[in-house]
């Protein structure tokens, strides 16, 4: 079988679409996150302070795998084949 340009740039596509997948995980890690800190800050206000803090560290946490998974699908979208 004989591989023409319009069946691989479809696959590099596709593949570029499943690479984004990636970023599910970092979407319900971040919210994940963000509705514990809210729980937290309504139950104990007076560390809110350390909370917020922790919070936005492990959302970067999680948004470095979205951003790794972006990097990817740019990559076989634009400089792969």
């Amino acid at each position: 079988m004989e591989f023409n340009e319009f069946f691989v740039s479809g696959m590099r596509l596709l593949a570029a679409g499943l690479a984004m997948v990636g970023t599910i995980g970092a979407g319900l890690g971040i919210g994940l996150a963000g509705s514990g800190a809210v729980q937290g800050i309504a139950r104990n206000p007076d560390a809110a302070g350390t909370i917020q803090v922790n919070m936005i560290l492990a959302a970067a946490f999680a948004e470095a795998v979205a951003i790794y998974s972006l990097l990817v699908a740019l990559v076989l979208v634009f400089a792969a084949g």
